[in-house]
């Protein structure tokens, strides 16, 4: 019988830079749904490269991603109208440059609204600066949730424009071309 040592570093070897461009890849298709992510990526890894790939290899490139930048957030995407929500707007806001970052950490809390950004204005075409996406099963509900934060925040003296979307094209997360070696 052979006896295995454990490898108790508290680092494990990393990915090879092939094996970090296939788990790139395979990230950007999304988390396979399963109650042990990592582990059947891992196995996926396994397949793809020929050589043992752990889980805790996996964890532990994506933390190294996110300690040096690479990954700045890990989330998931929603597909809001496969869950009912059928109306969403685009809130974009003309805010005075002193005002922008206090209405903005404010529009930021309210729990109607799913994303909340600053963008360059486009002058003069496109004065707006603030932009907020909020989603509701009606038109309605939509715009009464508008007419709440207006309201309860006091925003009605600022320029905006409410933009209601109609088809939804694509959505899904960040994705990266290869490098291809020269």
């Amino acid at each position: 019988m052979t006896n295995f040592k454990l490898n108790l570093r508290s680092e494990l070897c990393p990915l090879t830079n092939e094996q970090s461009n296939e788990l790139r890849v395979i990230l950007e298709k999304g988390l396979p749904i399963s109650n042990q992510p990592y582990l059947s990526i891992a196995n996926q890894l396994n397949h793809i490269s020929g050589t043992f790939v752990s889980e805790q290899q996996v964890i532990q490139q994506i933390k190294a991603w996110e300690n040096n930048g690479l990954i700045k957030r890990f989330g998931i995407v929603v597909k809001h109208r496969q869950l009912g929500y059928k109306a969403n707007a685009m809130i974009v806001w003309d805010i005075s440059n002193e005002e922008v970052d206090s209405i903005a950490n404010k529009l930021a809390l309210r729990s109607e609204i799913s994303l909340c950004y600053r963008r360059p204005r486009q002058q003069p075409e496109w004065p707006y600066n603030l932009f907020c996406m909020i989603h509701g099963q009606t038109t309605n509900q939509v715009e009464m949730q508008i007419a709440s934060i207006i309201s309860e925040l006091k925003l009605g003296h600022i320029d905006k424009s409410v933009l209601f979307s109609h088809k939804a094209y694509k959505q899904h997360g960040a994705r990266y071309q290869r490098q291809v070696n020269p």
